[in-house]
């Protein structure tokens, strides 16, 4: 019996997640009493406070643990841990760690949750957005700027930069607009939904470079001599990382900087001869400032440091030295953003080049870290949300007015099942946006959020565009300056590739950074097995592991009984009704940090290639990431009726992916040994957890085909036109009359379907372009009147001029083929 209560006891201790002082109290207190309830013989007694000697043993600091039982184990943990390079080292001291901590604690507190505020616009940011945002929105024409000028106009160019659109994010002391990164998300946003090319264009300057890269680690003499003509455009800048041969392996970065005296404005001074060749480079074409990252050699040792290869070095190089080549284009897939390579070989500059200045060689990575998960924060999350809001905006009205069969194809349940994920994952897109844009603005660096927001997020982009393409069908697919969705059903593929592929950010990145950056206590025993001095070592790591330990036996103490009681044992905050998610949500939180422990345990250094799993872990990450950021939002919006479906939606689809990721990372397990047990803990009665419903389904789909407050919340902030000729306008404009003239068209039709004579049989050609004759048949029957007859006769017009698409002749054609076969031709280079 006393056996049994310590174990009892400990189990409800490391499920509650008391201190060591309190649960050993708990425990002894609790052994006691089953040993004198069991009446136990002096056998028991004895076995029992061995047991419990053990635990206190291994539970508290002592001489003793540390020389039979800590040593030892530091020895095996040495040959466990992942062996880390320079360069995944300082991906991992890269950033800060916010709600993604709580993730990989198993044990998530909600009240920090909903205590993380949300960024608001200021008067000047929403002032930005509804002027000058707005009316570069208006100027730009997709079909113009992709098949005629391959280019965005100069007017457009122009307005770009006098309106400070290159300087979003300076402060205003160096001529810039000093945004939040939530003004910069929106107003990407919202150009985005206008035109990718011109959106690309805005925001690689506020994201990389070199103007962030210059604000955080430039000297104030680069500062002052670059930012305020960065802000005005009168420098347009790129920043060059991605090699031919590298590609996304920085280590393997084979441009090159090596030091030496060289001649610069007629003086002899210390700099270095760069030779680099770089590729997909966005404003490369066009940049008065290159930002290069390279590798820096100094052979002779002319810096008088330690190193003969101090490493990656961020630089910047005027495009007009000699020796800098760059101009030439790449096409992405139709987009006609400038994007294309540099290369030059043997270009000399000063060391003043060196961003940062001398002090700044060889730490070019972590800059890089730093920046890069700001951009990948906004960039791309932004644009994909932007995605889905057009699809939301412009496919539902579309659907609600196309009609077949007699009918509008918003009522047939396979397009509503379209309809509903177009929904409900732009609600996941901007909930995740939004949140993770608000970290930054309260100071995090957040590089694990960053990589899973953009490999989401722009998956999340394709799944909604394909599914707004099936519902728009043929009319989507012919090119011509009527189609609304093509330039962004192209643009698909180069988010999913820029900016860290998503198959390597999702299967190397998310979860392989994650696990070791996140977790409460793996970086201090890494730093413990480092430690060369064998004493400091072991007393290091005896100060943490046991830690760790409880740690993990809790979270699987937690995982397998709510579990096994369907998380009623978890404890759940009462706002917004939704007790039961936060339930599940806390308990495959333990299943994750647990199975987290399982990998980092027994796969070791070996985790990097074990990438079907780490791939799955990082999705389990990313769909609590995804709910955190939904209860969030409602959390902040005032826990809103009108907008539970979009809630509750997103979160049964979140917690499904959720525990369908943890259930194959556990089935298909490494070790295969571990898989029966794995499933068995995590999953004692199976996957409950299901999909949304079809009514609730069936209630998203509509909620973007009928007007109402999720519609308004779904489309808010993008661009928005009702001119009838306008791609997405036309698209606004049908629907609208559609509506109001829908009552009248169904009495036309009920009178017709009554109505002995000629026009009886062909009421069907009211949806047709013969409507003018049913029109005129119906008043000639004074079945309407003439003012009604022009209302349904405007209305048919807009609804078939909706579903019309572009043709060309064959003459056109052919002049726009010569025409192109005479721009574009193909560049011999390096």
């Amino acid at each position: 019996m006393g056996l049994l209560f310590l174990v009892l006891a400990a189990v409800a201790v490391l499920f509650v997640g008391s201190s060591a002082t309190v649960g050993l109290a708990i425990i002894s207190g609790a052994t006691l009493l089953g040993l004198l309830l069991g009446h136990a013989h002096l056998f028991g007694w004895l076995l029992t406070l061995a047991v419990l000697a053990l635990v206190f043993l291994l539970t508290l600091p002592n001489a003793l643990r540390q020389q039979h039982v800590s040593q030892a184990l530091l020895a095996w943990v040495r040959g466990k841990l992942p062996r880390l390079s320079s360069t995944e080292q300082q991906a991992l001291n890269a950033g800060t760690v916010s709600w993604e901590g709580d993730l990989f604690s198993g044990r998530p507190d909600w009240q920090k949750l909903h205590q993380l505020m949300p960024s608001r616009l200021s008067a000047a940011e929403q002032a930005f957005l509804d002027g000058p945002t707005e009316t570069l929105c208006a100027m730009l024409d997709n079909w113009a700027i992709t098949h005629e000028h391959y280019d965005l106009p100069r007017e457009v160019w122009q307005f770009i930069r006098e309106n400070g659109f290159w300087g979003l994010m300076l402060p205003k002391e160096y001529g810039g607009l000093g945004f939040s990164e939530l003004a910069h998300s929106q107003v990407v946003m919202k150009i985005a939904s206008r035109n990718i090319d011109a959106a690309v264009t805005v925001m690689v300057p506020n994201s990389l470079g070199p103007g962030q890269l210059l604000l955080r680690y430039g000297t104030e003499e680069q500062k002052n001599t670059y930012l305020a003509k960065l802000a005005s455009g009168e420098h347009i800048p790129c920043f060059a990382l991605t090699s031919p041969v590298a590609g996304s392996d920085a280590g393997a970065i084979p441009d090159s900087g090596v030091i030496c005296h060289g001649e610069w404005q007629g003086k002899n001074v210390l700099g270095m001869k760069v030779t680099w060749n770089k590729r997909y480079i966005t404003l490369a074409p066009v940049a008065t400032l290159i930002g290069l990252a390279i590798k820096v050699y100094d052979p002779e040792r002319l810096l008088q440091g330690e190193s003969a290869e101090p490493g990656v070095t961020c630089v910047m190089i005027p495009s007009d030295l000699d020796g800098v080549h760059s101009g030439v284009r790449h096409l992405p897939l139709d987009s006609v953003f400038m994007n294309g390579p540099t290369w030059g070989e043997d270009v000399f500059i000063p060391l003043d080049f060196v961003i940062g200045g001398a002090p700044m060689i060889g730490k070019g990575w972590v800059m890089l870290l730093e920046v890069l998960s700001i951009g990948r924060s906004i960039s791309l999350p932004a644009l994909a949300a932007s995605s889905g809001k057009m699809a939301c905006l412009s496919v539902g009205a579309y659907a609600a007015v196309r009609e077949q069969f007699g009918r509008s194809i918003a009522e047939f349940e396979g397009v509503q099942e379209a309809l509903e994920s177009i929904a409900g994952h732009t609600f996941l897109m901007d909930c995740a946006r939004q949140f993770t844009a608000s970290m930054l603005d309260r100071g995090d660096r957040p590089s694990v959020p960053s990589a899973l927001l953009k490999y989401h997020n722009t998956g999340l982009m394709r799944e909604v565009v394909n599914h707004a393409m099936d519902v728009v069908a043929g009319r989507g697919v012919i090119v011509g300056p009527r189609n609304f969705l093509a330039p962004v059903y192209q643009a698909v593929p180069i988010a999913i590739t820029v900016e860290g592929a998503n198959i390597l950010t999702r299967s190397l990145m998310t979860f392989g950074q994650g696990a070791i950056r996140c977790h409460p206590f793996i970086q201090e025993e890494i730093a413990a097995a480092s430690n060369d001095d064998q004493a400091s070592a072991v007393a290091q790591f005896d100060g943490v592991f046991y830690r760790h330990l409880a740690h993990t036996t809790g979270n699987a103490a937690r995982a397998f009984l709510l579990g096994l009681t369907g998380s009623r044992l978890a404890a759940a905050p009462d706002s917004g009704n939704i007790r039961s998610y936060y339930r599940q949500l806390s308990r495959f939180s333990a299943a994750f940090a647990w199975l987290t422990d399982m990998g980092l345990l027994t796969l070791g250094g070996s985790l990097k290639a074990r990438q079907r799993f780490s791939g799955r872990m990082a999705d389990a990450l990313t769909h609590q990431y995804y709910a955190s950021a939904v209860i969030n939002h409602w959390h902040h919006e005032g826990y809103p009726e009108e907008l539970r479906d979009l809630v509750e939606w997103s979160l049964q689809t979140s917690l499904f992916h959720l525990q369908d990721s943890l259930y194959r990372a556990a089935s298909q397990f490494p070790l295969a040994a571990m898989r029966w047990p794995l499933r068995l803990l995590l999953f004692p009665l199976g996957q409950c957890v299901q999909r949304p419903g079809d009514e609730l389904g069936q209630r998203l789909a509509l909620s973007i085909v009928n007007q109402g407050r999720p519609r308004d919340h779904l489309v808010a902030g993008i661009f928005i036109s009702d001119k009838a000729d306008d791609p997405v306008g036309r698209v606004l404009h049908a629907w609208k009359l559609a509506r109001d003239t829908h009552a009248l068209r169904e009495r036309i039709k009920d009178a017709l379907d009554k109505a002995d004579g000629a026009c009886a049989e062909d009421t069907d050609l009211l949806l047709a372009h013969e409507w003018e004759q049913v029109l005129d048949c119906a008043q000639k029957r004074e079945l309407i009147s003439q003012e009604e007859r022009d209302e349904a006769s405007q209305a048919m017009a807009a609804i078939y001029d909706l579903i019309r698409v572009d043709a060309f002749a064959a003459k056109d054609i052919a002049a726009l083929a010569k025409a192109s076969k005479g721009k574009l031709k193909e560049v011999d280079r390096p």
